[in-house]
């Protein structure tokens, strides 16, 4: 059991290592949902994602429908500028799913309105701000619901 980052269409192979590193340090499970904006081989990603890609598991999907197939029945949270509740409100449980979209356009309408505005969150922002990098907002998020499960030690996987 364990906690699920999911990205969406991820653009920017340095953010992806960064999560990499999180995910590994979290032993949170990072799934990629395709088509990604890079190679996973990518050397910005591996130069992001240091040493530690060894020792977390990820899963890469052709797409959203294929990822859901895999996951049916698990809760999913999505993050962004548009969610109604605050990322500290929610109430977290081992093995959901932390759902982020891509850098430059975010989680698409559908996939917001599959969640339900009960399940579509965002982190506060000052006026006038847009959006915070991809792999600061998912720290945020991560280590939020991992702070509500009593940082319960994970086996990636």
């Amino acid at each position: 059991m364990s906690l699920h980052i999911i990205l969406y269409q991820p653009e920017i192979p340095p953010n992806t290592g960064n999560i990499i590193r999180l995910c590994a340090n979290t032993g949170a499970c990072l799934h990629l949902v395709g088509p990604l904006g890079f190679q996973l081989d990518n050397q910005r990603v591996k130069r992001a994602g240091l040493d530690y890609a060894e020792l977390v598991s990820v899963r890469q999907y052709v797409n959203w429908d294929s990822f859901r197939a895999q996951f049916p029945d698990m809760r999913i949270w999505a993050f962004s500028t548009r969610g109604r509740q605050c990322y500290d409100q929610a109430e977290f449980h081992s093995d959901d799913g932390l759902l982020f979209g891509p850098e430059t356009r975010g989680l698409p309408a559908k996939l917001l309105a599959d969640a339900g505005d009960e399940h579509c969150l965002h982190l506060p922002m000052a006026d006038g701000s847009r959006s915070l990098n991809l792999s600061n907002t998912v720290a945020v998020g991560l280590y939020e619901a991992w702070r509500q499960l009593g940082f319960k030690k994970y086996q990636s996987g």
